[in-house]
């Protein structure tokens, strides 16, 4: 049987940097350098793969919609060529880029895995290399074809992500829906078939626009001052994400409430979100929580803050109107909320 080949995007990250005297630092070809030297990249079990590497390497600090849409094309361009795709990339914003693909690539028929490391993989402790291997192996061998993150023996639906933890290996975690994929002594696939994302096989790849959107996030936090929330939603700002208590609930100060009602009248998007790494918004539950539904807020439901921002992006660069956003933002578009 003729092995799968898979393309690697490395777009910069950890997992290729340089250890000198002022830290960690990217250093072109130093990734290829060693992967040359690792033996069990070469193992028959191992499918063929390309790396190319990004000139200039980008820190995923730096990474804007921009370079979402440099990666999206570089995957359409390599797309018939490919069995799978990798993108290595840095943890910081690797959850904003997988939500953020998982929209922008449309009619998506193969594997896209995001993957990554918190050591550089020349480190002789480098999580790099199992990161790296065993995202070959389920590209070739266990395709889920959609936008995935693979860390630390876990695959999870991209758009399901979040940054858990800035020093240990479990970096990732997916707190409203279960993994897709255990890598363990066994790789064990978790995920229900009959559950996953519908696809029509017979259309092409398509990479929708996305642009930089001006989007605010506030987090209530007890004593919030009205004015701040004010200078939020002055314009240009088209939409506020509002990360509220618990399931939804939020202060019941007159002007605090006044203000966000200016706001919705004036075509400003409120979007409600929990500020707890799981659960969802119900706004009808608590007085505290159906005031901001009697005024227009828009409930988030389950979306993470990386999947809503980017699902925003998406949706003001399509030009709908902002009813119909308001709508979409509330209805499941590709695996990113819970519709039970």
């Amino acid at each position: 049987m003729k092995k799968k080949s898979i393309y690697i995007s490395y777009t910069g990250g950890t997992i290729g940097m340089l250890k000198t005297k002022k830290g960690y630092v990217p250093a072109p070809g130093n990734l290829q350098n060693n992967i040359i030297d690792m033996q069990e990249f070469l193992k028959p079990e191992i499918p063929t793969f390309k790396i190319k590497e990004y000139n200039p390497l980008i820190d995923s600090s730096n990474m804007t919609p921009q370079e979402w849409i440099i990666i999206a094309n570089d995957i359409k361009k390599n797309y018939n060529k490919y069995d799978g795709f990798i993108v290595l990339h840095g943890t910081d914003t690797m959850s904003y880029t997988a939500s953020a693909l998982s929209f922008i690539l449309e009619d998506l028929n193969k594997p896209v895995i995001i993957t990554g490391s918190q050591l550089p993989i020349s480190e002789i402790r480098s999580d790099g290399r199992n990161n790296l291997l065993s995202s070959l192996i389920i590209a070739a061998k266990y395709p889920i074809n959609e936008v995935t993150i693979f860390f630390n023996n876990w695959l999870y639906r991209g758009n399901r992500t979040t940054k858990i933890n800035a020093n240990g290996f479990h970096a990732f975690d997916s707190p409203n829906f279960p993994p897709l994929l255990e890598a363990g002594v066994k790789i064990r696939e978790i995920y229900n078939n009959k559950k996953k994302l519908k696809k029509n096989k017979k259309k092409q790849i398509k990479v929708n626009n996305i642009y930089p959107q001006p989007i605010a996030i506030i987090s209530i936090y007890p004593g919030i001052s009205y004015k701040i929330i004010k200078n939020f939603l002055l314009k240009p700002i088209k939409a506020v994400m509002l990360c509220s208590y618990g399931i939804g609930n939020a202060p019941q100060d007159k002007y605090f409430l006044n203000s966000l009602k200016d706001a919705i009248k004036n075509q400003i998007i409120v979007l409600n979100l929990t500020q707890c790494i799981s659960g969802k918004v119900n706004m009808n539950r608590y007085a505290s929580g159906s005031s901001l539904a009697n005024i227009g807020v828009t409930s988030g439901h389950d979306l993470t803050i990386e999947a809503a921002l980017t699902k925003l992006h998406f949706l003001f660069s399509q030009n709908f109107s902002i009813e119909l956003i308001k709508k979409k933002i509330e209805t499941n578009i590709n695996g990113e909320i819970t519709t039970y």
